[in-house]
């Protein structure tokens, strides 16, 4: 009598279902229950990928290698025999492309802050697979917790200026799930802005007014003394 096909598993025999430009992986298809032979189809997203007959109950083994981003995304199976009609189709497994992140970019809207000021520091990686976290040091010491971002947008974080202590150089480093891949930002430096003192304050009013009496002497020169010369002559 003729066995009923049971719907196939789709398992990853070879390689990680979070993967690189390359990378070779092996998917298995296997229906436990149906009657021989069985064909074994493999399925990526819009494509067929390939077709193996089995005439034994081993599994359906498919080897190929990850090329381009549309080899990424989900892969089903289906199991055929000669007596079924339709075939029945496996849960599908999800491929995702993992990329190498690029040098995180380290900023600020200014670079000399005064005592009691807030100030912002962004970092940001173009290019690596979401999510990013990011990190940012002063020195080789870390100044706040690790800061995950699941956009593709800058990890901002506030600093408050306090003393000359805050300023110096600043760096920040991204990590995404590419193994061994953390990638360090270019320093960035404040500077810590002198404030006037009062007496620097006083002077620069005294040569304001200095040079402004010697400007309004310079114009009454043509209206007030020259006349009055030539009256006298």
């Amino acid at each position: 009598f003729p066995e009923m096909l049971s719907n196939p598993r789709l398992t990853l025999v070879q390689g990680t279902l979070n993967v690189v430009m390359n990378q070779n992986v092996t998917l298995s298809c296997h229906s436990d229950s149906g009657s021989l032979p069985v064909r074994y189809t493999l399925f990526k997203p819009n494509q067929k990928v390939s077709t193996l007959n089995r005439t034994d109950l081993s599994p359906g083994l498919f080897n190929f290698t990850i090329n381009s981003a549309s080899d990424v995304g989900e892969y089903k199976c289906k199991a055929e025999t000669n007596i079924s009609s339709g075939g029945k189709y496996s849960k599908s497994l999800k491929f995702t492309l993992i990329e190498p992140i690029s040098k995180p970019v380290l900023s600020s809207p200014t670079s000399q802050a005064k005592k009691g000021q807030n100030v912002t520091l962004s970092c940001l990686s173009e290019n690596g697979s979401l999510p990013i976290t990011y990190i940012f040091f002063k020195g080789r010491q870390t100044i706040f917790p690790p800061v995950k971002m699941r956009k593709r947008e800058a990890a901002v974080v506030f600093l408050f200026i306090n003393s000359s202590s805050d300023s110096g150089t600043y760096k920040c480093s991204a990590k995404n799930s590419f193994h061994n891949n953390t990638k360090y930002s270019n320093g960035f430096n404040f500077t810590l802005a002198e404030e006037r003192s009062h007496s620097q304050h006083m002077i620069i009013s005294l040569v304001v007014i200095l040079l402004l009496f010697i400007i309004g002497f310079a114009l009454a020169i043509p209206v007030f003394v020259i006349p009055s010369y030539k009256a006298s002559e």
